[in-house]
């Protein structure tokens, strides 16, 4: 299986990392191929709205969203990582959703298995309540098949994140899919 991973922290090895990495580590050894994307550091503008795909063609900007949508079109499975900011996902892990416009049936008839992998310094058990209905929002639009997450409460920095559960359990959904 190919998995893509998402990882839209613009912190490259904090929390979210620590989860990215152990979650690969399992994949892999579980015989998977997986690539890991950093999507912070690629250049894409936010969707406009403009509809010129039709919601399945070419999107009028051409930025690095264009050989990332080729990426997921490819792949057979997809992980969103992302720290958990105003109690919702990134605003560069946002802006590639939202990119899925110009994709969106391509997409969907993938029928990708998915998994979310999440941190955050708040431990209150609300904490992540939005969020994880945003990621079943968009697991149940686009046709996608769960595989579990991973909300990691209480991970403030890398060194409170690696001291946690939250690892383990990433690797070991990794080895499960």
């Amino acid at each position: 299986m190919r998995v893509l991973v998402l990882q839209a922290s613009p912190n490259a090895h904090g929390s979210t990392a620590v989860l990215v990495d152990e979650f690969c580590r399992g994949a892999r050894e579980a015989g998977h191929g997986v690539e890991r994307v950093d999507v912070c550091r690629l250049n894409v503008a936010p969707c406009t709205g403009c509809v010129a795909c039709g919601y399945e063609g070419p999107c009028v900007q051409h930025d690095d969203m264009d050989a990332l949508r080729e990426k997921i079109l490819a792949a057979d499975m997809l992980v969103l990582a992302t720290p958990l900011y105003y109690y919702g996902m990134t605003a560069q892990l946002k802006t590639i959703i939202d990119r899925f416009c110009s994709a969106n049936s391509s997409i969907t008839r993938r029928r990708l298995r998915s998994a979310l992998l999440t941190v955050a310094w708040n431990a209150d058990d609300w904490t992540f309540e939005a969020l994880a209905a945003h990621y079943h929002t968009l697991v149940r639009y686009l046709h996608w098949q769960d595989c579990g997450m991973v909300l990691g409460y209480g991970c403030g920095t890398p060194g409170m994140t690696k001291a946690s559960r939250y690892p383990q359990e990433a690797y070991q959904l990794g080895r499960s899919v």
